[in-house]
């Protein structure tokens, strides 16, 4: 009887040291949404003709429900959010005040804002500056009629990105460039104008097809004729590779790396499968959702996802109405 029970209980042990060891293992492969891209609107002013997120609809959801989806983001592990488009700054006050909730309430290391800066104002910056870390501009090209065409814009592009980069000078927030490599500036050195604009970091990345978005039968944009082989891409990288703040994504790189919410407030996968899942209104727990998605961590860190992100401020605001 005494063998029996003996050997009931280490069987129990083992079953439960067992149990602990699965959820230890579990739990090390949980996804956690450090950074996170919310594209909370698909309107664009702009109609680029590489662009892989692009208005198939007008919604944008109401501030209280994305609250509730952000808050849930942070007490996942988000520390780090980008707020992206379409054009962000066609909703300035929606865009201000998500700012504002992700500094002030949820206390996230970093608030970002991608940008064609077009529709950027000083108000903006006296308004909710305090609570932006880093603003990014696009920027393809210094010569405004390849600005043109690819679709950036009707030839006054450049000026405007210089005042978004004094603003951020002014209201001490970072500044930083985006450029997308493609067939029509792939052979340009940019190297001369990014140095005088002096971003903290320039990103580049390959021109990138994604099924549904510029490529396939339903998609709105055919980025066909802006395709360049990786060795174009590589050789615009050596060109540039000499500037400190300089840093390249190829197509690799930007598959699975990026956590993508999108204006239903779902998770996006863009790699080489598009992928929606349920609203993250929907479920008490994200992270079976998060699971649904292509995200890899490994290439998140690869690509320099994690970097110095955050500016020293304090809060505060005026009382300047748009």
């Amino acid at each position: 009887m005494f063998l029996q029970e003996t050997l009931s209980t280490i069987v129990n042990y083992l079953w439960l040291l067992l149990t602990y060891f699965r959820l230890v293992k579990r739990k090390r492969n949980e996804i956690v949404p450090v950074s996170v891209n919310y594209h909370f609107t698909r309107k664009c002013n702009y109609s680029c003709g590489f662009c892989f997120h692009t208005a198939k609809t007008s919604y944008v959801a109401q501030l209280n429900d994305i609250r509730i989806a952000l808050r849930k983001l942070m007490l996942k592990g988000m520390k780090k959010i980008n707020l992206s488009g379409g054009e962000p700054f066609l909703y300035p006050v929606l865009l201000g005040e998500i700012c504002k909730f992700c500094k002030v309430d949820l206390n996230l290391e970093s608030v970002s804002i991608v940008t064609n800066g077009s529709k950027v104002s000083e108000r903006f910056f006296k308004k909710y500056g305090v609570y932006v870390d880093i603003i990014a501009v696009s920027v393809d090209s210094f010569d405004e009629e390849t600005n043109v065409t690819i679709g950036r814009g009707k030839g006054n592009h450049l000026k405007q990105l210089h005042c978004v980069s004094k603003w951020c000078q002014s209201y001490n927030v970072k500044f930083k460039l985006n450029t997308v490599v493609n067939r029509f500036n792939h052979l340009e050195d940019l190297s001369q104008n990014i140095a005088l604009l002096n971003p903290f970091r320039w990103k580049c990345f390959q021109v990138l097809q994604v099924d549904t978005e510029n490529v396939g039968e339903i998609a709105k944009r055919n980025c066909a004729e802006f395709l360049i082989t990786d060795e174009q891409f590589e050789a615009f990288c050596r060109r540039h590779e000499h500037l400190p703040c300089f840093v390249p994504e190829s197509n690799f790189l930007m598959k699975s790396s990026y956590i993508i919410v999108d204006e239903y407030l779902r998770f996006l996968s863009k790699g080489d499968v598009y992928r929606e899942s349920a609203s993250i209104l929907d479920v008490d727990d994200i992270g079976s959702l998060l699971e649904s998605t292509d995200y890899e961590h490994n290439t998140f860190i690869e690509r320099g996802g994690k970097y110095d992100w955050t500016k020293e401020s304090a809060c505060g605001s005026s009382d300047l109405e748009f």
